[in-house]
């Protein structure tokens, strides 16, 4: 195992951020690594999440197995007490290239993850290419600020913020020349889309 592998649970941001994480664990060098990028939406997501890092951890017994993800980052010690997994991310540290150092290089700080609602913006990660994928994410929002009792997402997500309009072009623009036909806008709460903006846009003028 050269390329770092991916897996993915859950919504199409975690399917976009999955790309973006893929060119920043590449990018810092990495090998023989699993990302488990993971979902908190519910209970059972969560179970099938250590599920899998235990059966990937049976076949890749040498493997650098990390986990990140809004599970990572609202049960960041439910992973840290799994024997299986070598580095907890929270959902800002995940888009870091230097999160991704090799083992025993850099930091060797094992948990990662840092408080999200202190998170105050979101950029554009500026994917190129969708592995498997004949459409294309581009993500506009992150975040949301409702607090329905039964949700966790923002909890995992922090504060709804968004990607300024001239980042979210370009880079549907960079898709568009990249053979990409459709291009499916996505985050948490895409309503909400523009409020914290200069100018408040819409999602319509988008």
């Amino acid at each position: 195992m050269n390329r770092p592998e991916i897996i993915t649970f859950g919504c199409r941001l975690n399917a976009y951020e999955s790309e973006a994480i893929r060119l920043r664990a590449a990018a810092a060098g990495v090998e023989n690594t699993i990302v488990f990028n993971t979902c908190a939406v519910t209970a059972e997501a969560v179970r099938q999440s250590r599920q899998a890092i235990r059966k990937a951890r049976r076949a890749n017994p040498n493997a650098n197995i990390i986990v990140t993800g809004c599970a990572a980052q609202t049960e960041p010690g439910t992973f840290a007490a799994m024997p299986e997994v070598d580095r907890i991310l929270g959902n800002e540290e995940k888009l870091k290239q230097e999160s991704y150092t090799p083992p025993g290089t850099g930091t060797s700080e094992r948990v990662r993850v840092n408080d999200i609602f202190s998170v105050r913006e979101t950029a554009a990660q500026f994917v190129d290419a969708f592995d498997g994928r004949a459409r294309a994410f581009v993500q506009v929002q992150n975040g949301c600020d409702h607090r329905c009792t039964f949700c966790i997402i923002p909890f995992g997500r922090g504060n709804a913020r968004s990607v300024p309009m001239g980042s979210v072009v370009e880079e549907a623009r960079r898709l568009v020349e990249n053979g990409f036909g459709e291009i499916v806008l996505t985050g948490v709460d895409l309503t909400s889309y523009g409020a914290d903006l200069p100018g408040r846009p819409t999602l319509g003028q988008l």
